[in-house]
């Protein structure tokens, strides 16, 4: 399933630092690589790692504001989180899954477990 995190409004210009994700992402993923060819505009950024449950991918749109994530729940919401610790507290991020069959604003300071139950309730 696919999953996103994505700035909700105007970004004014701010772009996520990729190096703050790559460091995120490799250490929770040792193994992942890393591919910087820019295959689309929603494809700039691309990485590809083994979890507990199989292959996860997950890429960067070009602009920087966006993450679409092709892993299993728990590791889309672990990085979702992520993405809320780098970007700005005046920017609104908005978690929800590929098919928004849910939407769920994404507040500074929220844990793995308070973005679960809130997908969960309206998922």
């Amino acid at each position: 399933m696919t999953f996103l995190a994505v700035v909700e409004g105007d970004a004014g210009g701010w772009r996520i630092c990729r190096d703050g994700l790559i460091d995120a992402i490799r250490a929770r993923w040792s193994g992942a690589e890393i591919d910087s060819t820019q295959r689309s505009e929603v494809r700039s950024l691309i990485w590809q790692f083994e979890t507990e449950k199989g292959q996860g991918e997950v890429y960067l749109h070009e602009d920087g504001t966006c993450l679409y994530m092709d892993v299993w729940q728990e590791d889309a919401i672990w990085l979702a989180i992520v993405l809320r610790r780098l970007t700005p507290l005046g920017l609104d991020l908005v978690f929800c899954d590929e098919g928004y069959t849910f939407d769920v604003r994404l507040r500074a300071g929220t844990t793995e477990a308070e973005l679960t139950g809130l997908v969960n309730a309206v998922a």
